[in-house]
């Protein structure tokens, strides 16, 4: 345990580790302090020089991501010298910066545009003229753009793929003015974590070549979520926005601090996942493969559940915890089979020994909380027994629908597949991101997610399609 020790700051006295990096206490209490090379999982490099700050004692300003926190420590990161400071080095740093903010993808989440506006630069010393330039729209690999001109050479994608991935694609080329980042010849940035350098970059330099162009930021508006890409849970923020005369649609996922399950980071397929969210969606109940609308195949599935004797349920592990729990409740109640079983959600190349897990499902831990069976065994044997078999987002039967043969088949899905064709009955549900709900991770961290969208025609979801049932039959009933 690290010895904690008095400091003052800004004459605000706090306890902070001995011995920890200043920068972090000031970022940790929320204390505005610029910065452009630090960041907290890529430690210090010291080169950007913007988080100076005053120590009592200390004859000239300090940088903060690399002074380490000593007790009796009195720091000022406001007044007049310290401004004086800042403002020199951000100078330095626009000399050669193109003026194109209301062209830059990067508007809106730049650190560099909010530095100069909190500076107050409205005038440059420096002739357009005679300014350094560099090559725009570099294509460095694996959805990563490169605009060498408004690079700030703060080093986070190199030290990224040097300390992180450890794959060493990136590197400075060149010196003083003419530095630029590049990659090696024939080493295309192409790991699958590259994507990230995008959220590092603190101005426009590297941006996605899926999000280029596509939004204005201060349009779109974001909620807290996580992947359901795989069992690990990565935190991310969810970007949408409901434009005039369009639906509320997803337009990126970014990655969301949390150092208890992703750190700051999130793999490249999980992040472009959210165009799954918006592409061949199930809309329309049908009955019989014919269109209909919920009532009736919600009325009609009431009429099935209350005759058939040998039910099966068949879950998802990407289901919400809440989900997960009234099915079971529902399969109780009507003396039915409930399984979890569902191989097809493995894939062994996926994993590695960083953030991707080889468990695709979102919520599998959940299942082993509620005692809902995974055997093979249960499942085959319930399913040969059972009459009526209803599916709840379970992608088992896309490559098995043969077993579905001379049964009674209901389908709860958010997504077109082939097992509606083999359904009686088939509901449309809200999706993963359009539904909130309580999801396990691999390591046991339960995460709640409360969704935020805003659909035209929202869909049911599962609690909500157990809740019409339960009207249906008397309240309680179910």
């Amino acid at each position: 345990m690290s010895e904690m020790v008095e400091i003052t700051v800004n004459g605000a006295q706090m306890q902070a580790s001995k011995g920890s990096l200043l920068i972090d206490k000031l970022l940790d209490e929320n204390i505005h302090i610029p910065h452009f090379c630090y960041h907290q999982a890529l430690g210090k490099d010291g080169n950007c020089r913007m988080c100076m700050v005053a120590i009592e004692g200390q004859k000239r300003p300090q940088i903060a991501c690399d002074t380490p926190i000593k007790d009796g420590m009195v720091v000022r990161t406001k007044g007049e010298n310290i401004e004086k400071v800042r403002r020199d080095i951000l100078e330095l740093q626009l000399i050669n910066h193109p003026i194109d903010c209301p062209t830059c993808d990067q508007a809106g989440e730049c650190k560099l545009q909010d530095y100069y506006m909190e500076s107050g630069f409205y005038e440059s010393r420096v002739n357009v003229n005679n300014k350094t330039t560099h090559r725009k729209r570099v294509d460095l690999g694996a959805n990563v753009m490169l605009d060498e001109e408004r690079c700030v050479l703060c080093t986070r994608c190199v030290r990224f793929c040097k300390d992180i991935t450890k794959t060493s694609e990136l590197g400075v080329i060149d010196r003083t003015d003419h530095s630029t980042i590049g990659i090696f010849p024939g080493r295309p940035l192409y790991n699958p974590y590259a994507m990230n350098v995008v959220d590092l970059c603190p101005v426009g330099a590297l941006t996605s070549k899926d999000f280029r162009f596509k939004q204005r930021v201060w349009f779109l508006e974001t909620f807290d979520a996580i992947c359901n890409g795989c069992s690990k849970g990565c935190n991310i923020s969810v970007d949408h926005r409901k434009e005039k005369y369009k639906d509320d649609q997803i337009h990126r996922f970014r990655p969301r601090a949390n150092k208890e399950v992703n750190g700051w980071f999130m793999c490249d397929e999980g992040r472009l996942s959210y165009e799954n969210e918006n592409q061949n969606r199930f809309e329309t109940p049908l009955l019989n493969k014919e269109t209909t609308n919920l009532s009736n195949t919600i009325t009609n599935m009431f009429k099935e559940l209350s005759t058939k004797k040998d039910i099966l349920f068949v879950l998802s592990p990407n289901l919400s915890y809440e989900e997960m729990s009234n099915l079971k409740n529902l399969a109780e109640k009507l003396n039915a089979k409930i399984s979890g079983y569902s191989p097809d959600t493995f894939d062994e190349s996926f994993g590695d020994d960083y953030l991707r897990k080889s468990d695709k499902t979102a919520n599998r831990a959940s299942f082993k909380e509620l005692k809902v069976n995974e055997e093979e065994s249960y499942f085959k044997d319930s399913l040969e027994k059972a009459q009526l078999v209803i599916i709840v987002d379970s992608s088992f039967f896309e490559e098995n629908s043969q077993l579905l043969e001379g049964k009674t088949v209901i389908s709860l899905f958010s997504h077109n597949c082939l097992t509606l064709s083999k359904s009686n009955i088939a509901i449309p549900i809200a999706s993963f991101y359009e539904k909130s709900g309580t999801y396990i991770n691999c390591d046991g961290i339960k995460q709640r997610v409360i969704s935020q969208m805003n659909k035209n025609n929202p869909m049911e979801t599962i609690t909500s399609v157990i809740e019409h049932l339960k009207e249906m039959i008397g309240k309680g009933t179910l």
